[in-house]
């Protein structure tokens, strides 16, 4: 999925917590209480059957591999929901070159909310999938996987979030970003020349050419591999050392509302991901929330870039952590 800089592949922890009921009560949309000489906000309620269906509509149309029919199916899908969430919709497209030289018709896709503030946030996922299962045995190697967890996950959860936001908006504007050709990098059985930045295609031609010029916002958060089973989100390096102050906001909101063994305060790896390229060119500080497997051997869950990335092994309660932890920030940024 991406390079790593580490021998041991490092990624960060979010996971599962009790499901919160569906639709944002006034209770629960409301409600606020006194943490020293700030007003804590309770968010509203994020539904994680809500997100898991939108996970499932994006297997649905089969692997999200750029230039394939279901590619373009699962575009359209995409930004349909961002507009019927009430977001302002930009789209581009773009030719990016993958690693092999082959041409890819490539599509970001950003859900604008409150386009007019200067005060914004932006939430980002990639929505390709992978065209090859490289960790997998060597006769699979060549066969795209349905990214449930590396890719649809993190989307699923956005779109919830973009279903919420329209319903009790937060003070702030937020910004979600569905990145491209994120996972068409170089793959292991690759017999040619190494190439730098393969991964990230669509973060990196946004980063140089944004959906609004000279786009801005305070911090960024990228959601990648978000939906499995007791998954674990560590503190990854590149987010530590680039976007700090907005990596303890989340964590220490995931100890907050009791996610706290999913978000766990330890160093992680680092690896390459979206949210390098848009520190990179666009000087935003973001966060990777990515699950780390200590104990595993790739540092990734076992589903990582094989056959096996399926909706059967999505956990709600771990989409219920992530969700929930990332709208508590967002609607408490002021």
């Amino acid at each position: 999925m991406r390079i790593f800089k580490n021998l041991w592949v490092m990624c960060l922890p979010l996971a599962g917590a009790a499901l919160l009921s569906c639709g944002s009560s006034k209770k629960n949309s409301t409600q606020t209480e006194e943490a020293g000489t700030r007003t804590f906000i309770q968010a509203p309620a994020f539904n994680a059957d809500s997100a898991y269906s939108y996970i499932d509509a994006q297997v649905g149309f089969g692997p999200r591999v750029p230039n394939s029919a279901a590619h373009k199916a699962c575009g359209d899908y995409l930004a349909a929901q961002l507009r019927r969430f009430g977001a302002e919709v930009y789209e581009q497209n773009a030719e990016l070159i993958a690693y092999d030289g082959t041409i890819l018709k490539g599509r970001n896709i950003v859900g604008a909310y409150k386009p007019e503030t200067r005060k914004r946030v932006l939430l980002c996922a990639h929505w390709d999938s992978r065209p090859y299962a490289d960790q997998d045995e060597e006769k699979y190697h060549r066969t795209p996987i349905d990214g449930a967890n590396d890719g649809a996950s993190g989307v699923g959860v956005l779109l919830e979030i973009a279903r919420q936001i329209q319903m009790k908006a937060p003070e702030i504007g937020i910004d979600i970003a569905f990145f491209d050709a994120e996972d068409y990098g170089i793959p292991e059985f690759y017999k040619g020349m190494y190439k730098q930045d393969t991964w990230c295609l669509g973060s990196q031609y946004w980063g140089r050419i944004p959906h609004v010029s000279d786009y801005k916002a305070r911090f960024g958060i990228l959601l990648d591999m978000v939906g499995g089973k007791d998954a674990t989100f560590f503190y990854e390096g590149y987010s530590a050392r680039t976007a700090h102050n907005a990596m303890k906001k989340i964590w220490n909101m995931a100890e907050r509302l009791g996610y706290g063994r999913y978000f766990v305060k330890e160093e992680g790896g680092e690896v390459t991901d979206d949210h390098v390229y848009v520190n990179r060119y666009r000087q935003i500080p973001c966060v990777d929330i990515i699950h780390y497997d200590m104990n595993g051997s790739t540092g990734f869950n076992p589903t990582w870039h094989t056959v096996d990335d399926t909706m059967e092994h999505i956990d709600k309660a771990t989409l219920q952590a992530v969700g929930q932890t990332v709208m508590g920030v967002i609607y408490n940024e002021q």
